[in-house]
């Protein structure tokens, strides 16, 4: 399995993963926001776990474009350069939206940094099961059977 499949596949796990925190975290922080503080709760549970996942899905299209352009190269600096500018990106994005929210009436911002708190950690953890869980191959070697990679050389026929 090449670096960027491998990558593909684990990302696309963390993707599908995170998708479901963050789910689970604006259905939760809604009903307890609209309970709390109304409707401006439900606004600031839905803002905090949608920019929390639009921030990490950002990070892992940018590291699978990255990987892309890169191809199998350890170290490009077209790789870093990708993954940097979208944390530029992310941070210029963040400080936009919080000067933004922050004059809002229709939003609760102690119901909005509750559930972009928890939907930050909820995400960090579905990240780690994703990593740890995903079958990874150690080596990449062709099995009996298989057709010999050609950049691997081949036994001398006896």
């Amino acid at each position: 399995m090449k670096g960027h499949a491998l990558a593909a596949s684990v990302y696309a796990r963390s993707l599908r993963l995170g998708g479901l925190v963050a789910l689970a975290i604006a259905l939760v922080g809604s009903v307890i926001g609209y309970l709390v503080t109304g409707l401006p709760g439900v606004f600031g549970a839905l803002m905090g776990a949608g920019l929390a996942l639009v921030f990490m899905g950002l990070t892992a299209v940018s590291i699978l474009v990255g990987k892309r352009v890169a191809s199998d190269a350890s170290f490009d600096p077209r790789f870093f350069g990708i993954v940097l500018g979208a944390w530029v990106l992310k941070l210029i994005v963040f400080v936009v939206a919080a000067i933004w929210l922050r004059g809002q009436t229709w939003l609760d911002p102690a119901t909005f940094a509750i559930a972009a708190i928890v939907a930050v950690v909820g995400l960090l953890v579905a990240d780690v099961v994703a990593f740890q869980t995903t079958r990874t191959p150690y080596v990449d070697v062709a099995l009996p059977g298989e057709p010999a990679d050609s950049q691997e050389k081949q036994p001398p026929i006896s």
